[in-house]
């Protein structure tokens, strides 16, 4: 049993071998501060290049691990290598199946503007090529050839017949082959005034020079055959001396890149078979409607889907919204006239992944697994190593054109970044997830508070204050900035990694120091942040306190009763936590149902509260009831209590009460009591220690303190107290006091007044009152 005295209230920050006077003295922290095991297992999964070697951070929301985690990688990363380029080509084979190409880091959009520019300069330049006067002329004697040479066909044949006494005539139908006499064509009335022997000799003359008129017509369509083969054989001589030029220019940039030989040649060849169509758009260049679409081009394009232009090391991406097309890529569609919709491998976009590749990714659990089937995508990507665009018209049952693009081999690490209960859940139930996330990164949520872990705080402090750009922290300001990640760690020999909330204060603390226009945030600035942040959260617990006072909740804080006592509770709005008294009160009576407790009975308690009524039965039996048997009934319950109760931190403060219910000795009501117990008297820790006795105090407060108020505690939560200044201060002026407890024994002398032998004997003699009533009453 010891009175508290100010100093073990809170751990203040005091460092002499600390030395600086502002954060600016500090040099910025770039590691992860007091976690040996967690930078040792994401430095292992970083350097492990076999596959599967993911890394599973386990970090709880709100802790800033992810600002962390990318901060210290893309520190590790240093000069680590430029990973190279993915392009995406057409497939001009198989259009619907583009071709993935890779490139040295900075080609992709190299080769991208080569192409372009080459494509460019091709439709002028063929057209030019194909409108000079020596290719004219050639066109033109070989346009003359072939009209001379099936003029002559023609005309043989005409004196042939004509020798036979034919005439052959060109109608809108075709040649007809007609009888002549005089060298006149006969018409109808002529030829019947023939004698039948010479209309069948013309039939038979007919029928010859018809069989020699079709194969004139078939040297002809030869002979034209022929001339267009010579005319498309200059064609693509002359395209070919423009277009051979052009590629060999752009080839020769890229010469040390093998894949790309066989690219060029396919478009050399697509560029000669299609030149008809660059004569077709360089003729209606102009024109309102062009006769070859712009689209048409796109297959010489290149699509640089990962480009490492700009980039100076390995990549590092944070995504914070890993649906499917921001985390696969995706295929686009277009609209055309008609309603008609179409795709391209010019519209293929990346995703995350393909970012990232060759480096690193970092998501988030919570936004993996919140967005439909991207878990299940980004696990097909790792397991096969590779990854394509997703087409969302597809999944969408959409009947329209697609693409099925290469897949790109993948190369990434992926950092996930979760609480502990979803790493536990998936590796029990996903027969894939140890295969896919071999490395587990643990990550405490405190650490210790020595020295050297000060300094490292201190630190942080300064790096997030330098990429804030917010005012320097002077020494006082950052003690109170540790001191509140004791706080919020709980106790004071550790500090919290909750390093999101911990920016916030800087960001909060600099805003309210600003009001003043100062050169520097003081310790008053980072003390008003902690304030203001409490009073937008604590709305319900000043309600809770106004029933208090307005007697709507019936609790004693002054004087003395008989089985009541004031126990200490948390509750939890939010991201907020705070204490509040709750009157418990116990009655025993003759009866045989032993501790009762009515919370429970009514299905308000939960499974923990209840264990620690057990043990209160325990305790009774052994202490009191060694020689004859335990006879009493006894019901506890937490008066006023509409929300149920759980936890055992009050199953001490019951014994109290049970205590003095049993022994008729009253309880002083001024001193508010928490903490476990066990089946020895053992009185044990329990959580929240620093909001219930602030809580207690603040009701003591509103309604004046007297000097005598104050709350017991065990022993073992001392070194959790982290006390507002404000509370510090009243002990320090005896207006409020603080008991710590190891049992029982010591509790009953503060809470009773009374030796612990004294109230012992007097229950027991208590005990054996009942039990001799209930035996009288049974016989």
């Amino acid at each position: 049993m010891a009175k508290l005295n100010p100093a073990q209230l809170r751990n203040t920050f005091d460092s002499p071998e600390l030395k600086f006077k502002t954060s600016a003295d500090l040099k910025p922290c770039s590691t992860i501060i007091g976690q040996p095991r967690g930078v040792m297992a994401i430095e292992f999964g970083m350097e492990m290049r076999s596959p599967g070697y993911n890394i599973f951070v386990l970090g709880e929301s709100g802790t800033g691990r992810t600002t962390t985690i990318q901060k210290y990688i893309e520190g590790r990363i240093g000069d680590q290598e430029v990973p190279d380029d993915w392009v995406y080509v057409n497939n001009f084979q198989t259009p619907h199946s583009p071709i993935a190409h890779r490139l040295p880091a900075g080609e992709g959009c190299h080769l991208r503007d080569s192409m372009d520019e080459m494509i460019g300069r091709l439709r002028t330049e063929l057209a030019r090529a194909f409108d000079n006067e020596q290719f004219r002329n050639e066109a033109l004697a070989m346009r003359q050839a072939l009209e001379a040479e099936r003029s002559q066909l023609f005309t043989v044949f005409q004196r042939q017949a004509n020798s036979q006494g034919a005439a052959v005539m060109q109608t809108p139908e075709g040649f007809r082959i007609l009888p002549t006499k005089d060298g006149q064509p006969l018409d109808a009335d002529g030829f019947n005034a023939l004698s039948e022997k010479e209309q069948a000799d013309w039939r038979e003359l007919q029928n010859k020079l018809e069989k020699e008129l079709a194969d004139v017509m078939y040297a002809a369509r030869e002979v034209q055959n022929s001339a267009q083969d010579r005319m498309e054989e200059l064609v693509q001589r002359v395209g070919a001396s423009v277009v051979d030029l052009a590629i060999g220019e752009v080839a020769k940039q890229f010469s040390k890149i093998d894949v790309l030989e066989g690219y060029f040649e396919s478009v050399r060849e697509d560029i000669l078979k299609n030149i008809g169509v660059f004569q077709q758009a360089a003729a209606a260049e102009g024109q309102p409607q062009a006769q070859v679409p712009e689209e048409w081009f796109r297959r010489y394009k290149i699509n640089p889907i990962i480009d490492h232009k700009l980039s100076k090391s390995a990549p590092v991406i944070v995504e914070y919204d890993p649906s499917l097309p921001r985390l696969m890529g995706r295929v686009e569609h277009e609209g055309r006239p008609g309603g008609a919709v179409v795709t391209d491998f010019t519209l293929l976009r990346p995703g995350a992944l393909h970012k990232s590749n060759g480096g690193y990714l970092v998501l988030r659990a919570r936004d993996l697994f919140s967005t439909p089937m991207a878990y299940e995508a980004l696990k097909r990507a790792l397991l096969g190593e590779a990854v394509r665009p997703d087409d969302p018209a597809i999944r969408g049952g959409a009947a329209t054109r697609t693409l099925d693009p290469q897949p790109i081999p993948l190369d990434v690490k992926v950092i996930l970044i979760g609480p502990p209960a979803l790493y536990y859940q998936l590796a029990g139930l996903d027969e894939d997830f140890d295969s896919v996330f071999k490395v587990m990164a643990d990550f405490d949520q405190t650490i210790e508070r020595t020295t050297d872990n000060e300094m490292e705080y201190a630190t942080f402090i300064a790096a997030r204050i330098k990429e804030k750009d917010l005012m320097p922290f002077d020494r006082g300001a950052i003690g109170k900035v540790i001191e509140y990640g004791s706080r919020l760690a709980g106790t004071q020999k550790r500090l919290s990694t909750k390093f999101g909330d911990i920016s916030d204060l800087l960001s909060e603390s600099n805003h309210w120091a600003s009001k003043s226009k100062p050169k520097r945030v003081t310790a008053a600035d980072v003390t008003k942040a902690i304030e203001t942040r409490i009073y937008m959260r604590n709305r319900i617990e000043n309600r809770m306190r106004e029933g208090v006072l307005d007697k709507k909740q019936l609790l004693q804080i002054s004087g003395s009763k008989v089985g009541q006592i004031n126990g200490l509770a948390v509750s939890q709005i939010g991201d907020y936590a705070f204490g509040h008294p709750s009157r418990l009160t116990v009655r025993t009576y003759v009866g045989k149902k032993g501790v009762v407790a009515i919370d429970r009975e009514v299905n308000m308690a939960g499974a923990i509260h209840n264990k620690g009524v057990l043990i209160l039965t325990g305790y009774l039996g052994g202490q009191y009831a060694s020689d004859h048997p335990l006879s009493l009934s006894a019901q506890i319950t937490f008066e006023q209590n509409y929300g149920g109760v759980d936890g055992d931190s009050a199953s001490s403060t019951e014994l109290y009460a049970l205590l003095s219910s049993l022994t008729g000795i009253p309880i002083k009501q001024n001193i508010a009591v928490t903490g476990s117990v066990n089946q020895y008297g053992e009185v044990q820790a329990i959580g929240g220690a620093t909001q219930k006795v602030e809580g207690w105090y603040e009701v003591c407060l509103d309604q004046g303190l007297t000097g005598d108020q104050g709350a017991m505690i065990p022993a073992s939560n001392v070194a959790d107290l982290m006390l507002r200044d404000e509370v510090v201060e009243a002990v320090e002026k005896g207006k409020f006091h603080l008991w710590s407890v190891e049992s029982i024994d010591e509790g009953i002398e503060i809470m009773m007044g009374e030796k612990a032998e004294v109230v012992h004997a007097k229950a027991q003699a208590k005990l054996t009152e009942l039990a001799q009533k209930m035996a009288d009453y049974d016989g």
